[in-house]
């Protein structure tokens, strides 16, 4: 266990070490681009590669990584509307965090949302999008992913005052289908957020990521405080960002974990 701890550590140093050896990008684009970051449904093309490591999982004080590849495409359908595209997949290399389970590497399940927003803040600068989230079961282990299809809805909303964001998301999946050997999804996620950008690019966020699975009557979550900085390598835009992840809940949650990775952007 001790050798796959230290790769995965070994994953996130390479991921920060890039904002050391490559120019960083400053002035007012970098600051305008980590603006539109803290925004779940800007008019902005960029793929996140967020790695979370967490420590002391289940009752036997587990590991597990997790590689979330989370892609968000914005597409314009009107004049006055978007529609904004996300996935999130995650990549899970796991031990022992359902007791002594052993080891899991691969796929977990997909989670794919689609947010219909206006292109501009109402009257009070408010900034909103809603629409359907999908679960795929994805996943290529069973103890990976829920074997069920899911849907339901989803929604964001959030205001920016000068160089500060405060919002939340929300979404609920029921399954509509799977392995019927397997327990239905009946499960609610609130992600609260607030984020303060800082000149040259850089930004603190603090947000909490909490699930409420009503299916089994659990609840778990984690607090994150995550720094990033919006950088150039070579002529690829992208943003690094690391922070401490602190859980809670009675759902098989972990101790304390890292939450770090690289977002590359595509301005338009």
């Amino acid at each position: 266990m001790q050798k796959r701890i230290k790769n995965h550590l070994f994953l996130f140093t390479i991921l920060f070490g890039v904002s050391l050896i490559y120019g960083q990008e400053d002035g007012p684009s970098a600051d305008e681009l980590a603006k539109k970051l803290q925004n779940p449904v800007a008019s902005l093309i960029s793929v996140p590669f967020q790695g979370n490591m967490d420590f002391g999982v289940g009752p036997d004080d587990g590991t597990r990584f997790t590689m979330n590849i989370q892609p968000v495409i914005p597409i314009s359908i009107s004049e006055n509307w978007n529609l904004i595209g996300r996935a999130i997949l995650p990549v899970i290399s796991q031990s022992d965090v359902f007791g002594n389970s052993g080891n899991q590497t691969g796929l977990g399940d997909a989670v794919i949302s689609g947010f219909f927003s206006p292109k501009e803040p109402t009257k009070g600068g408010i900034i909103w999008g809603a629409g359907p989230v999908m679960l795929v079961p994805t996943a290529t282990d069973d103890l990976l992913g829920t074997k069920k299809f899911g849907l339901g809805p989803t929604g964001v909303i959030l205001k920016q005052i000068g160089s500060n964001t405060i919002g939340a998301l929300v979404n609920h999946i029921w399954s509509i289908a799977g392995n019927q050997d397997r327990a239905d999804v009946n499960a609610t996620f609130l992600q609260p957020f607030i984020a303060h950008n800082f000149s040259g690019g850089y930004a603190l966020a603090f947000n909490t990521e909490f699930t409420q699975n009503w299916e089994a009557d659990t609840s778990s979550g984690s607090f994150h405080l995550v720094g990033s900085k919006v950088i150039s390598l070579g002529s690829q835009l992208a943003q690094v960002f690391v922070g401490p992840r602190i859980h809670y809940g009675n759902g098989n949650a972990a101790d304390w974990g890292i939450r770090g990775g690289l977002t590359l952007l595509f301005p338009k």
